[in-house]
């Protein structure tokens, strides 16, 4: 079995209007959540072996602000085919994963994270698939256990496990 993790950044800062959209960094929002969303991540024993970003500033730094909660183990790779990138390109960076790998974190953007997402989780539960096509917000992951045992597999879609949205953490932490 393969565990992919479709993984859109945290919430983005649009205070300097002269910065191209590449370079937006984090708000303090998405700095607060980016690390809430991978500890319960790392809870669930959701944890990539692999991981493809995107190269612009808030998904770095999105990794970042996750990474200490996974035990450091993970292949980063970042991969400007990743900012803009369609579903399909999306999919294509996922097949050339290593063989080795169990779990692929694909750390993105909106619309493709969001279209990728709701087209893999084929099964799951009813209310969070729902709530998944419905709205993939900011520093939200869903993680689809995918029917094949082969990355290059993956459009075959899967079953999806866990959808976690960064409001739903706050909510309950109190926050």
């Amino acid at each position: 079995m393969r565990r992919l993790m479709l993984a859109r950044h945290a919430k983005s800062s649009w205070g300097d209007l002269t910065l191209k959209d590449h370079d937006r960094p984090l708000n303090a929002r998405g700095r607060r959540a980016a690390p809430l969303v991978a500890g319960e991540l790392a809870a669930l024993d959701c944890i990539p072996d692999v991981v493809y970003s995107s190269t612009s500033v808030r998904t770095r730094e999105t990794w970042a602000l996750m990474e200490p909660h996974f035990g450091g183990h993970a292949r980063v790779v970042f991969l400007r085919e990743l900012y803009l990138a369609s579903p399909q390109s999306v999919l294509g960076s996922i097949a050339s994963a290593p063989r080795e790998a169990a779990t692929v974190m694909v750390l993105g953007h909106n619309p493709s994270t969001h279209a990728l997402a709701a087209h893999l989780s084929r099964n799951g539960a009813p209310e969070e698939i729902e709530a998944l096509r419905t709205k993939f917000p900011t520093g939200a992951v869903a993680v689809v256990d995918l029917a094949s045992d082969r990355w290059t597999g993956a459009e075959a879609g899967g079953e999806l496990i866990h959808y976690i949205i960064p409001r739903r953490l706050e909510n309950r932490s109190g926050r």
